[in-house]
């Protein structure tokens, strides 16, 4: 066990001569976070229905209420990060923590519909601080290698099983509670949470750094994703080809080319661009946004389809997709074994062709279908996620220095988040333009629906399918194996287990 002084700034989760930590521990409470967080990407999403009813949302604007979630937290994670090196990982966590855990009551006592989304932005600003705080102290308080593997192939489990469990959860309190008690319990879990981080998790941070951050590379990428999705959303109403749609995407693309310029030049950048010589880091980033895209888009567009075609209430949408998290849950110890006994991309790529293909599969889902018969395949073949989502988290944080724990660590999930965001306004777009384009046709509104989600579950599966290559280029072996060997050669005696 390593014995950590929590009041001392430790760089690297060094021992320290006093106090104690439970590495263990530690883990579970950050973990409960990361779930917490992971969930909320989706729990409303069976409820949206629901809520737009009460709130009186239009059906085009109610996207926003997952989506202003997922940008504010993919766009001000690598500024959360850079902050828990600076400031400290536990001190950052407990204030996201704090912050998110408000911005959950406030969702709660939303009565009316603009409220709702600019408060579900500002917990994603919470979500965007507590998360790489608590991946960056779990990367820290584990040496490189099988024993780092065994935490994040748990923390990569957690992260594939929380939207499916966040879908089930959505269904249930939506059903018998009511939608505000969706972000009641994260009142309840995340209070519960900061009575007890300051006794279990350690503190550390970058000794002898300057204090300096990159505002304005958050502002400018988060901006720029911001416009991005709005042009994606509103495309089937204004056009593709419409002046407003071609003008925002190109200032979405200025912003964009804005925050590569500023990140070059700045003393202390939101995100250091060296760190994509590691390629294992930019192979499995790339696969996490696509992976973002694909899983996220899926469940969403899965969720309406249930809803809308096959009638189904909040509570049994929530119970069908539970068939996903449980075959995740069941996976990710095979899973982990896997990457550490074979490699991270076989794993990945086997993860990949399985999900892809279980989504690509649903596409033959009738309109007058049932889960057991046309269901039920699909969703237990994409639990094969979870065998995407572990060596992701692992190969991300490959070759990784101390000082650039909280920069990977938000980087990772910054690309998971923001490709949810942008595969989410993708999927719906595709979806309501053949929708549209079938009943202007004749087609009856369901066979309509159908099949624009037909189209949007091609996209998905095709996205999934695209990232196998980036993974069989970027991700390498040799990576691992000389990080691996450079970390251990700086760690005298490792520590021993719990």
């Amino acid at each position: 066990m390593t014995a950590v002084d929590p009041s001392n700034d430790l760089g690297g989760g060094k021992a320290a001569p006093s106090g104690h930590v439970h590495r263990w521990r530690a883990f579970s409470l950050l973990a409960v976070a990361y779930f917490m967080t992971a969930v909320d990407m989706l729990i409303v999403n069976v409820a949206l229905p629901t809520i737009g009813a009460e709130l009186h949302f239009a059906q085009a604007d109610l996207q926003w209420v997952v989506t202003a979630y997922a940008l504010t937290f993919g766009g001000f994670l690598l500024l959360g990060g850079r902050a828990a090196d600076l400031l400290g990982r536990r001190r950052v966590f407990t204030a996201g923590l704090a912050l998110f855990t408000a911005a959950s009551l406030a969702c709660a006592l939303a009565t009316n519909g603009i409220f709702l989304i600019i408060i579900r932005g500002v917990q994603g600003l919470g979500a965007a601080v507590v998360l790489p705080a608590a991946l960056s102290i779990v990367m820290n308080m584990f040496t490189e290698g099988a024993e780092r593997n065994k935490a994040l192939g748990l923390w990569g489990a957690i992260g594939a099983s929380g939207a499916t469990a966040g879908v089930l959860a959505g269904g249930a309190l939506t059903r018998y509670a009511g939608w505000p008690y969706i972000f009641y319990l994260n009142v309840v879990v995340g209070g519960a949470a900061l009575l007890l981080t300051r006794r279990v998790v350690p503190e550390s941070r970058l000794r002898g750094a300057r204090r300096r951050y990159d505002p304005f590379g958050a502002i400018t990428v988060t901006a720029a994703l911001v416009i991005m999705v709005y042009a994606i959303s509103q495309a089937p109403t204004a056009g593709w080809t419409a002046t407003r749609t071609v003008a925002l995407l190109a200032l979405s693309a200025a912003l964009l080319a804005a925050f590569v310029a500023i990140e070059a030049r700045a003393q202390a950048p939101l995100l250091p661009l060296r760190l994509f010589r590691l390629s294992t880091l930019a192979g499995s980033n790339a696969v996490g946004f696509l992976l973002g895209a694909s899983f996220y888009g899926y469940i969403f567009i899965g969720t309406l389809y249930m809803q809308q075609v096959l009638g189904y209430s909040a509570m049994n949408t929530g119970l069908a997709w539970l068939t996903v998290g449980l075959t995740g849950v069941v996976l990710a110890g095979p899973a982990q074994m896997l990457v550490t006994r074979t490699s991270i991309k076989v794993v990945m790529a086997a993860g990949l062709t399985l999900t892809g293909a279980g989504i690509l599969w649903a596409t033959q889902a009738p309109a007058h279908g049932s889960f057991w018969t046309n269901l039920a395949g699909p969703f237990f073949l994409t639990g094969t996620v979870t065998w995407i989502f572990i060596p992701v988290s692992i190969g991300a944080l490959v070759g990784v220095t101390e000082r650039d724990a909280g920069v990977a660590a938000g980087l990772i999930d910054s690309s998971q988040q923001l490709g949810g965001a942008i595969g989410i306004a993708v999927a719906s777009t595709v979806a309501a333009t053949r929708t549209h384009d079938l009943h202007t046709r004749g087609h009856a509104i369901t066979e309509a629906l159908t099949g624009g989600f037909h189209t949007a579950f091609w996209v998905c599966g095709l996205i999934a399918l695209a990232a196998i290559p980036i993974a069989f280029l970027l991700i390498r072996r040799t990576d691992i194996t000389q990080a691996t060997t450079v970390l251990q050669s700086q760690v005298p005696e490792p520590a021993p287990a719990d």
